[in-house]
């Protein structure tokens, strides 16, 4: 008896792709209308069950809780999400620019520890830790720069090089980005 109490309270968890698919589209009328709470909810209540979705609905999906977590001011939560997004859709910008800035971000931080510590040894073990940093935004922000162009990003990205020192990839900036700008995609589509 009480095994199949057990199964039946497994199966009742299971939801079916059409009941998770109704929630996506429930999670997307959320997000469309503001209604920040109810996003969270029902993207937290989909994300054990994202693989029932169609790829590109999951892909796209992806993409929607990583900005839910992003706009909950939840970075750490939002990036493996947005990090999903961009290796199933490389030349999609726009998760990019959010990557970017989201490790920009973390740099900052490590930046601020580093320009206020006193202790050298720990100042040279930050700065190793900033320039990892800088190096996971730097991609990021170069493909964002080289598909939708912005002088306060290119100016962003132009500092970081020259932070951590790094002339040979100064240098060969414009070319980079004249390669990465040559698929770029702005819309992620759900079929």
């Amino acid at each position: 008896m009480f095994l199949c109490c057990i199964r039946l309270l497994a199966h009742a968890q299971v939801l079916s792709a059409d009941s998770v698919y109704s929630k996506y589209l429930d999670f997307n009328l959320a997000r469309f209308q503001g209604e920040q709470d109810k996003v969270l909810e029902l993207g937290e209540a989909i994300i054990p069950y994202a693989d029932k979705l169609p790829e590109k609905t999951r892909v796209n999906f992806y993409f929607g809780a990583g900005k839910m977590y992003e706009d909950d001011n939840q970075p750490d939560k939002a990036l493996p999400f947005y990090e999903k997004v961009a290796a199933a859709v490389p030349d999609y910008y726009v998760v990019h620019r959010a990557l970017g800035y989201l490790y920009l971000d973390k740099a900052k931080k490590l930046e601020n520890r580093m320009n206020s510590a006193n202790d050298k040894p720990f100042k040279d073990s930050l700065f190793a830790d900033y320039v990892q940093a800088v190096k996971k935004a730097l991609p990021h922000l170069e493909k964002a720069q080289a598909c939708d162009p912005s002088d306060d990003t290119l100016n962003i990205i132009k500092g970081l090089y020259t932070k951590i020192n790094d002339t040979a990839g100064l240098n060969s900036l414009d070319a980079r980005l004249k390669q990465l700008g040559r698929d770029c995609v702005d819309i992620l589509s759900d079929n």
